[in-house]
């Protein structure tokens, strides 16, 4: 869902200056991704209860594990879908970017998820490795049969959902994971029909959890780095500054420049230019920033325009929350900014009209 923007505009012709593109903070989150999420969860949650009972009656491990992933299945999807809705709620005074970064939380929470899962089945084929139970091949084959369908369903219905979410693709993964546990109770099904060798069941079942491993890891991985603020991995620092210098008339120098994710999909720059002599901010910033959305696809970018190189700013000195950012004086400025344009649009405050 979109949310409006306002503008609001001050000079001060004193001093110094930041300017910001045209922007929204609140997320864009469509109602398609909550509906497929929903969907996906409520065939999930209620094939769930069906695999257990099938399990516990036909003592499979591989039918249990499947019910334990779908069971996990269901939480993140519904996780997912808390995760959109709140996602949605606009921004406040004490939460300036709203509740967007919850996606990612959510995301992180289902890698989690995912690593434990994988512990529990290892453990439990490692018991049954040493101690093989009787396992009714008929009553798995059908119930792992039906469990691949309902697998199949909401894998599709998840991919018609935006797979650059990562709370989408973290439950993706999860019944990606499902479905190829389905496959696996399906074979252990038929070799223990057709040979009685039972071990299968526990193998094939720890096979799927180093399946599952490499996506959870994927998946922490993605949320880890986001939570971390670090720079999204299509983007290049040096190749921005760059192209920057090269594309854009009258910009000197790029400095302190910060790329990250509040999440996936909504990329946020801050930068320092340093001008040409000749420039006019009025005319650089626009274009600075209309070059970062073209090619970097960076929606929200933040310009101090400088004409004389400041110092090494306080994040990159790796000083600590106290320090102050120092600045070169210019032509008498005690801050050593000049010509200050700040242009913030930005959601307004709750049911506040734009």
């Amino acid at each position: 869902m979109s949310h409006a923007h306002h503008q609001h505009e001050h000079h001060d012709h004193g001093a110094h200056g930041h300017a910001h593109g045209t922007h929204g903070h609140a997320p864009t989150v469509s109602a398609r991704n909550e509906r497929v999420v929903l969907t996906g969860f409520l065939l999930t949650a209620g094939f769930m209860l069906v695999e257990v009972v099938g399990g516990v009656l036909s003592g499979s491990l591989a039918l249990i594990a499947d019910a334990g992933h779908m069971l996990t299945d269901a939480a993140a999807l519904a996780l997912a879908w808390v995760g959109f809705r709140i996602g949605r709620r606009a921004s406040d005074a004490r939460r300036t970017f709203g509740y967007m970064r919850f996606e990612v939380l959510a995301g992180l929470v289902n890698a989690m998820t995912l690593f434990a899962l994988v512990a529990w089945i290892v453990w439990e084929a490692v018991q049954r490795l040493r101690s093989p139970g009787e396992v009714l091949a008929g009553p798995m084959l059908a119930v792992a049969v039906v469990g691949l369908l309902v697998n199949c369903l909401v894998f599709w219905i998840l991919h018609r959902g935006d797979q650059s979410h990562v709370n989408i693709r973290g439950a993706t993964l999860h019944v990606l994971g499902d479905l190829l546990g389905s496959v696996a109770a399906i074979v252990a099904a038929l070799v223990i029909h057709f040979t009685g060798w039972m071990p299968i069941d526990p193998i094939l079942s720890v096979l799927v959890c180093l399946l599952i491993l490499r996506s959870a890891w994927s998946l922490l991985r993605g949320a880890f780095h986001i939570l971390m603020e670090g720079t999204p991995p299509d983007i290049d620092i040096g190749t921005l500054r760059a192209h920057l210098i090269e594309e854009i008339d009258g910009v000197a120098a790029v400095d302190h420049v910060h790329v990250w994710s509040i999440t996936s999909g909504k990329v946020l720059a801050t930068l320092e230019l340093t001008l040409a002599e000749d420039a006019e901010p009025a005319r650089v910033v626009p274009a600075v920033k209309q070059a970062l959305a073209g090619r970097f696809a960076i929606g929200h970018t933040t310009v101090e325009v400088v004409h004389a190189p400041q110092a090494q700013c306080t994040l990159e000195r790796g000083d600590g929350p106290g320090a102050a950012h120092a600045h070169t004086a210019d032509d008498g400025d005690a801050h050593g900014h000049a010509g200050h344009v700040h242009d913030d649009r930005g959601p307004a405050p709750h049911g506040a009209a734009r």
